[in-house]
Order: C-alpha cells, then sequence, then structure tokens
C-alpha cells in the first residue's frame, strides 16, 4: 500500500492585502496570474515521479486570495494533479475564499470539478471592526458566501475568525460565534491575533490599549472552548472545532508528522525526513521554474530527536495528545522526565491523562507554548543522561518555566472560570 500524501497549492495573489496578514501574497498583481500559473503547472509536472509514488488524499489550496485567482486555473491545476498524482476520490479538497470575491457560478464549477470542502475568511461579524483590519468584506457578504457555498453544494464549510482584535470586547466577540454558528458551518478556526513584525497592524497597534490584554484575550478564549462545545463543536487541536468527523484532514497532516508537499513561493514541504521551502518571491519562483535560478529556499534533513521533539510540541496541541509508544517509535529515549514534566501540570490542571495519552487541558492551553517549551527541555534532560558530557552546559543553560506570578494569576483566572 502507497503511503498517504498531502499537496498544498499557495495562490500569492489578493486583491488587497489585510493589516495582520504576514503571508506571502501580492495585492494589485492580478497581470501576473498567466504567467504564474504557466510556472506553477510546469512545476507540478516535473514533480510527477515524486508525487505519484503516494496516493494523494487531500490538497489545499491556500494564500493570498484563490478566490480571486479563477475557479478555471484552479480547476486546471487540480486536473493536471489528476493527471500525474494518484488522487484517490476520497480525497479532501480545500480551497480558501473571501467573502467578497465567492462567486456563485464560480463556486458551482468547483465544486462539480472535485473541491468538496471551502474555507471562508470571516475574521468578525463586527463590522468597524472588519473595517480596522483591512478586511474588504461585511458581514451580510460572509453570510451570501456561506448562502452561495451551501447552493453550490459544499457540505463542508469551515468559517476564519479572529479575537483578540482592536476595540474587540468579550461581547463582540461572543457576537461573531453566535452569528456564525447560527449558519450551522462544520467547522470552525478560531485564532487569537498575533501582531507580525512588518505589517501594518504590529506598527499601528502594538502595546496600544486598544487591544485586549492577556486575560481579556484568555477570557474570550475559553469562552470559545466551552460555547462551541455546547453547541457541538469539538476542539481538536489549540484553535480548531469541528462537528465530529469534519476535521480537516489536510491540517492534521502537519500535526500528525504525515508528508505533504507545497508548490508555489513561500511554500513548505515535508516528506520523509526532508523539509524544504521554496523562494518567497512571485519573480524568482516562475524564473526557477523556468530553469534560470535556484528555486529551494531553505533545506534541512530531520533527524530523529528533533522529529522526535516535533512530535511532542505538535502533538500537545491537539486533542489527542501525545503517548509513549508513538514517541519511542520515533526516538528511543527515556521518557520518564517527560512523564514527570506532565504529571505536574496535571497538579496545576494544565494537563490531563486519558488511558495511556497525555493532552492539555483548556487552561493548559492558553500557556501551551511556555508548557511546550519546559517538556522539551525535559526531553533534552533525558538525552544528557544518555550522553553525560552534554551535562555541565545543559546545567547551566536558562531553563524555561513560568514566574510564579504568572502561575498564580492563571491557576486563579482558571478557577474562576471553571466555579461560573
Amino acid at each position: 500500500m502507497k503511503k498517504r500524501l498531502g499537496i498544498y497549492i499557495h495562490i500569492p495573489f489578493c486583491v488587497s492585502k489585510c493589516g495582520y496578514c504576514d503571508f506571502y501574497s501580492l495585492p494589485g498583481s492580478s497581470q501576473r496570474m498567466p504567467d504564474y500559473q504557466s510556472a506553477l503547472l510546469s512545476h507540478i509536472s516535473e514533480s510527477a515521479g515524486n508525487i505519484s509514488a503516494y496516493e494523494v488524499d487531500s490538497i489545499y489550496i491556500g494564500g493570498g486570495t484563490p478566490s480571486c485567482y479563477g475557479a478555471k486555473r484552479i480547476v486546471k491545476i487540480l486536473d493536471e494533479l489528476k493527471r500525474i498524482g494518484n488522487v484517490r476520490l476520497d480525497s479532501e479538497v480545500t480551497i480558501e475564499v473571501n467573502p467578497d470575491t465567492a462567486k456563485l457560478d464560480e463556486l458551482k464549477l468547483l465544486r462539480r470539478e472535485g473541491v468538496n470542502r471551502i474555507s471562508i475568511g470571516v475574521q468578525s461579524a463586527n463590522n468597524d471592526i472588519l473595517k480596522i483590519i483591512g478586511r474588504r468584506h461585511n458581514f451580510k457578504q460572509a453570510q451570501q458566501a456561506f448562502e452561495n457555498a451551501r447552493e453550490a453544494g459544499f457540505e463542508n464549510i469551515s468559517l476564519d475568525l479572529i479575537y483578540g482584535l482592536p476595540s474587540q470586547t468579550k461581547s463582540d466577540w461572543a457576537h461573531t460565534l453566535q452569528k456564525c454558528i447560527e449558519l450551522h458551518p462544520e467547522h470552525l478556526s478560531c485564532y487569537g491575533l498575533k501582531l507580525e513584525e512588518g505589517t501594518p497592524m504590529y506598527n499601528s497597534y502594538m502595546g496600544s490599549p486598544m487591544l485586549p490584554d492577556e486575560d481579556e484575550q484568555a477570557d474570550m478564549y475559553l469562552f470559545t472552548v466551552d460555547a462551541l462545545k455546547h453547541f457541538g463543536y469539538e476542539q481538536y487541536e489549540i484553535s480548531n472545532f469541528a462537528v465530529p468527523g469534519y476535521e480537516s484532514r489536510h491540517n492534521l497532516k502537519y500535526w500528525r508528522l504525515d508528508d505533504y508537499m507545497g508548490f508555489g513561493p513561500g511554500a513548505h514541504s515535508c516528506v520523509g525526513n526532508l523539509r524544504y521551502s521554496y523562494v518567497r518571491s512571485l519573480e524568482k519562483y516562475i524564473s526557477a521554474v523556468i530553469g534560470d535560478t535556484m528555486i529551494i529556499d531553505e533545506y534541512e534533513e530531520i533527524v530523529p530527536v528533533q522529529r522526535a521533539a516535533e512530535y511532542l510540541m505538535l502533538g500537545l496541541r491537539t486533542a489527542w495528545g501525545i503517548c509513549e509508544s508513538e514517541y519511542h517509535r520515533i526516538y528511543l529515549c527515556d521518557w520518564t522526565p517527560i512523564e514527570e514534566k506532565l504529571r505536574s501540570f496535571e497538579e496545576k490542571g494544565w494537563a490531563k491523562k486519558t488511558e495511556n495519552r497525555w493532552s492539555l487541558t483548556p487552561a493548559g492551553m492558553l500557556v501551551s507554548n511556555a508548557l511546550i517549551n519546559s517538556v522539551l527541555e525535559s526531553q533534552t534532560s533525558a538525552k544528557v543522561q544518555i550522553n553525560p558530557w552534554m551535562k555541565a552546559s545543559f546545567d547551566a543553560a536558562e531553563k524555561q518555566e513560568l514566574p510564579e506570578s504568572e502561575i498564580d494569576r492563571f491557576e486563579a483566572f482558571y478557577r474562576e472560570k471553571a466555579g461560573r
């Protein structure tokens, strides 16, 4: 039986760039679409040998704004993948769309040609907030896009939302969740705002009192977990919730260390023990496909200890968590220090053990970065015991831990929420 593979296609075009966006995209560059399409199809064709060694069971078309690229171009990309790859009939095929470019006739064409999952960038139901963050649509257009997707035959629709936005209150966020739940999507992605350096919103809002503080954003997060669970959406990753059976199969590949190949400028791939990405430039990418320049931007071979660290880091982001037997299939190192660390988290209410699997609680996911870093230090500690000549440098290194005041604050905060 052939191994399964996910394919990611990056469409680096958009009508305008949102204030928080750090993805590689080019607003107002539609004149370059034909040249990019030609290069992209050539690159996929040249990769036929590598793709055909697998069965493709997920395709994800992201951006940028794929819905502004034109359905006919998307169909040609899918046709090329079907021609050169073993694309399974039951593959999950996702396309991202923005409400202002989700046209009914194009959605119908995409559905007929095999796209069976759609992700709509809604972000907020508050029109004033949408303007602040640079979105082109209003919420009525988002509702219309959802209705168009249903009319086109899509039975698997995801909505992307952001909390912690400028001037957003918990009441605003609750209203957004309510209005989106009323649409009955199968999947919701709810991301806390992260200001990326170099974006317009970073320059305008970093340190601004207009942004909800940590406690307010944490309150919004815990409210999200509780509210969505009440309406039948199970949390399966820190930011992702789905009706059971509608989890994103493609995104699970990233979190479960499965193989995937990306195409397009800035796209990443992880195949076997190799990880690589392509140049983050449309012009350089097109030129590289023709053969004039190097197409690879970064390339590394993943060793077992690194893969094991990724297993811990990504697994603890999911509802399924981690376990000793899976860890040892990747890396034969002492599990005991990791288990001890997880038990200390359990005492704080940050982690739980179900049968033989460890996962973070909602309170633990609030401080997941610090907890995961601490678990990774436990892995390094176990390695040190096998390699005692590393002990001096390990002991001297600064260790990851939450300040006591932070621990107290989060414990009190979680107890307060649990008592409500």
